[in-house]
């Protein structure tokens, strides 16, 4: 399972543990992912993803998952999130 947030597309980074000497030895900086349900109001189902702490509290900020989805352009998103933006915009196309 890759390190990496299935909405915002964060991912692993790297960089150094500087000691007291100035010596360098490389470290990793691991994402903050969690496994969470969110709520699809026009899927009427709950979407289970492995997402970022920053993500959870930007999709929370802008009115439910899809609020965030619909309102992302897909450029910014990752393939995972562009498919279940479609099943939502096909959802909402039903409805109406």
């Amino acid at each position: 399972m890759a390190r990496r947030c299935l909405i915002t597309g964060k991912g692993v980074m790297a960089g150094n543990n500087v000691s007291h000497a100035n010596n360098r030895t490389r470290r990793r900086f691991l994402p903050n992912l969690q496994v969470s349900s969110m709520m699809s109001d026009a899927l009427g189902e709950s979407v289970r993803m492995r997402i970022s702490t920053r993500a959870i509290r930007t999709i929370e900020y802008k009115g439910g998952l899809d609020a965030f989805l619909l309102g992302t352009p897909n450029r910014k998103l990752t393939d995972e999130a562009k498919r279940i933006k479609r099943r939502i915009e096909k959802a909402v196309a039903r409805v109406s």
